[in-house]
């Protein structure tokens, strides 16, 4: 083999010595590759030169003809961009989509050259970890308010906090006009009274304005009954108030009624009794007919039992009760108890039918001055028109 190559291409070359100068079997080439001494390019070779080819020209293109085959300018494309912009001014809204969030908040594409970005603290009315929490993923078209502006790279700062909380503040004043309760997360407090979160706000409750006494450490993370005592957006000022949020709560409750209570705390002129998260003060002059001199001897903080709602007033959040309208005999209460318990309902019905008799004694009476008003009263005490063949005071007997 080595004489052949000598003699066709007229090059010195040295005679092979064997299995030496023999390549591994892999880098051989294929027996057809190899014409006159030279090697041929394979299909794969040819491929990427021809790749290699293209490039070449497409960047010899775009660096001496960068607009050869573009049917528009770079004047024609910024005009473009002009007429398809948006307004940026600070305050005004505008719709986009979160393509990207990261742990600082959310990119938020706007349709614009504009840059947008959307802040962790920006995301929502509740302090959140991660945008994911409020709901904000890629893919999420919302509408946002621009609240600044980065003067560094003209990023625009998005905001749905500014929206939440104009549209919180509206549903509080509508909350309030429609004097409604409304149920409010304790989230802390201090020594004038607690935070609860209502609508996503945070509104104060001052402990005068709370039913029962206790501290900010003992409602922390409990939800109130509330009803709106002040809503006022431009100052920041959202009073809450318990009290009345519970006085409403029991307004069903007339002169008469009995309810379930739990003996809250003792003081030396009576007893606070919890009746359903208002509390209601059992005077010492009404526990029993008979005199107690020490309330501790009949009742201890914890104790459960069954109240007549005496007085309300909702305005003040006050509920007077009694157990000894409740006593089937005087002095139950201090010697049984569990007797009064088992015999409140009953006891109550006699007594609003004493009342309701009262009542209607009271009636009668103011129309005996009022003969004039054409009314009578029943024998069931029930307000009604004179009866036709009843005779008046004016009318004489008829002789048979």
């Amino acid at each position: 083999m080595a004489s052949l190559a000598q003699h066709v291409a007229g090059l010195p070359c040295p005679p092979l010595s064997g299995a030496s100068r023999r390549r591994p079997a892999a880098q051989r080439r294929p027996p057809s590759a190899l014409v006159c001494g030279t090697y041929a390019l394979t299909k794969d070779e040819r491929e990427r030169e021809r790749m290699r080819q293209l490039f070449d020209d497409a960047s010899e293109r775009c660096r001496t003809a960068p607009m050869d085959g573009v049917a528009f300018s770079p004047d024609d494309l910024d005009t473009a961009v002009e007429s398809t912009d948006i307004d940026t001014e600070i305050g005004s809204l505008i719709k986009g989509t979160v393509f990207m969030t990261t742990s600082n908040g959310a990119y938020i594409d706007i349709q614009s050259k504009s840059t947008a970005f959307l802040p962790l603290d920006e995301a929502c009315l509740l302090d959140i970890d991660n945008v994911e929490e409020a709901g904000i993923r890629p893919g999420l078209v919302e509408e946002f308010m621009i609240i600044d502006e980065n003067p560094g790279d003209e990023t625009l700062i998005l905001s749905l906090q500014a929206i939440q909380q104009e549209l919180a503040w509206e549903r509080c004043r509508q909350l309030q006009a429609e004097d409604v309760i409304v149920t409010g997360k304790v989230i802390g407090g201090n020594k004038g009274g607690v935070v609860a979160l209502v609508e996503g706000l945070k509104g104060f409750v001052p402990f005068s304005q709370v039913s029962s006494k206790t501290t900010a450490e003992e409602l922390l993370d409990k939800e109130l009954p509330l009803k709106y005592v002040e809503v006022d957006e431009e100052q920041g000022r959202l009073v809450l108030s318990n009290r009345k949020a519970m006085a409403d709560s029991q307004a069903q409750l007339g002169i008469g009624s009995v309810v379930l209570g739990t003996v809250e705390s003792l003081k030396p002129y009576g007893a606070f009794i919890d009746i359903g998260g208002i509390n209601g003060l059992l005077h010492v002059s009404q526990i029993s007919h008979d005199r107690v001199a020490d309330i501790s001897t009949v009742l201890q903080p914890g104790d459960t039992l069954k109240v007549m709602i005496l007085s309300h007033d909702r305005e003040r959040g006050r509920v007077s009760l009694s157990t000894k309208k409740l006593e089937p005999t005087p002095g139950d209460m201090i010697r049984n108890p569990k007797l009064v318990f088992e015999k409140a309902d009953e006891m109550a019905q006699i007594f609003r039918q004493r009342i309701a008799q009262a009542e209607a004694m009271a009636r009668a009476d103011m129309l005996r001055f009022q003969p004039e008003s054409g009314l009578t009263l029943s024998s069931e005490g029930i307000l009604g028109p004179l009866s036709s063949d009843a005779p008046s005071e004016d009318s004489e007997p008829t002789d048979e």
